[in-house]
C-alpha cells in the first residue's frame, strides 16, 4: 500500500504555490495502482490564508510542531515533499521523532546557517527595498499572504526566523545522523541559495539518504518542472534509485 503524500512550502511561500505539483501527485498516485493516495499541502502558519495562531511563534520549533500535528492524523506514516524550508522542517521532525515519515524528497533545502550566510540572506528580506527594486514580486507575495497578515510582516518575520535559526540551527549534521529512512536530498545545478556540496553533505551523514543534482533546476519552485519533482517521487513510492546527475 503506497504512503499518503504530505506537501510542505518554504519560506514566503504558501498552500497555494504548492498546488501544480501536488495536482501532478494526485494524477501520478491514480497510475500506481488500484487504491487512491491522499495527497495534501501543508501551509506554515503565518503564511498564504493561515493566520498565526495566539500563542504561536513565527519559528522554526512551531512550524515543526505544526507539522507534528498534521502527520498525526494520518493512520500510518505519510511521505513527505518538502520544497526549501519545507524539508528543513520535515527533517528536523524526523530528527526529534523517528519514523514519522515513510520517506523524504527534499528539494532547495538549505543546510548551512553560519552567521555570515543568514546574514546575507536575512538582509535581501527587507518590505521596502522588495517593494521599491521588484515589485512584481511583491505584488505577488500581496496577493499571496493576503489572509496572513500581509506580505511586509511575512517578510520581516521570516528574516527574523532565519537569524535565529542562524545562531542556533535546528539541523546540523549530528542531528542528520539520526534519520534512518530513505530521503532523497534534490538540489538545482542553477540553484543560487543552495550549493551542492551542503546538499552531498546532508546526504551523506543519513543512513538511506543520496543527492541528487537536477541539471539547469533553478531554486524558484515556480520555475522547477514539476515532472521532475513527480519522477522523483516515483522513484521514492516504487523503490527504484533515481540516478545521480549534473
Amino acid at each position: 500500500m503506497m504512503p499518503s503524500i504530505l506537501v510542505a512550502h518554504g519560506a514566503l511561500g504558501s498552500a497555494a504555490q504548492m498546488q501544480p505539483i501536488a495536482h501532478a501527485l494526485r494524477d501520478l498516485a491514480g497510475s500506481l495502482g488500484d487504491e487512491p493516495i491522499a495527497v495534501e499541502v501543508l501551509e506554515f502558519p503565518g503564511h498564504g490564508s493561515t493566520a498565526l495562531a495566539d500563542g504561536m511563534h513565527f519559528s522554526l520549533p512551531d512550524f515543526v510542531n505544526a507539522m507534528a500535528t498534521a502527520v498525526s492524523r494520518y493512520a500510518s506514516p505519510p511521505f513527505l515533499f518538502g520544497y526549501s524550508m519545507g524539508g528543513y522542517v520535515g527533517l528536523a521532525l524526523e530528527a526529534r521523532a523517528p519514523g514519522t515519515f515513510a520517506g523524504i524528497l527534499t528539494l532547495g533545502t538549505k543546510f548551512t546557517w553560519d552567521s555570515a550566510t543568514t546574514e546575507r540572506e536575512a538582509s535581501r528580506l527587507d518590505p521596502v527595498i522588495v517593494a521599491g527594486k521588484v515589485p512584481r514580486f511583491a505584488a505577488v507575495l500581496a496577493a499571496r499572504h493576503e489572509g496572513a497578515g500581509g506580505w511586509e510582516t511575512v517578510m520581516v518575520r521570516t528574516a527574523a526566523l532565519l537569524r535565529a535559526n542562524g545562531r542556533q540551527p535546528l539541523l546540523s549534521l549530528d542531528v542528520l545522523e539520526r534519520i534512518g529512512i530513505p530521503v532523497t536530498v534534490a538540489v538545482g545545478s542553477k540553484d543560487d541559495t543552495v550549493t551542492i556540496g551542503e546538499a552531498e553533505a546532508a546526504a551523506g551523514v543519513m543512513l538511506q539518504a543520496r543527492c541528487v543534482v537536477l541539471d539547469d533546476v533553478v531554486h524558484p519552485i515556480e520555475r522547477v518542472p514539476v515532472e521532475r519533482v513527480v519522477e522523483l517521487i516515483r522513484d521514492m513510492l516504487t523503490e527504484r534509485g533515481p540516478a545521480i546527475t549534473v
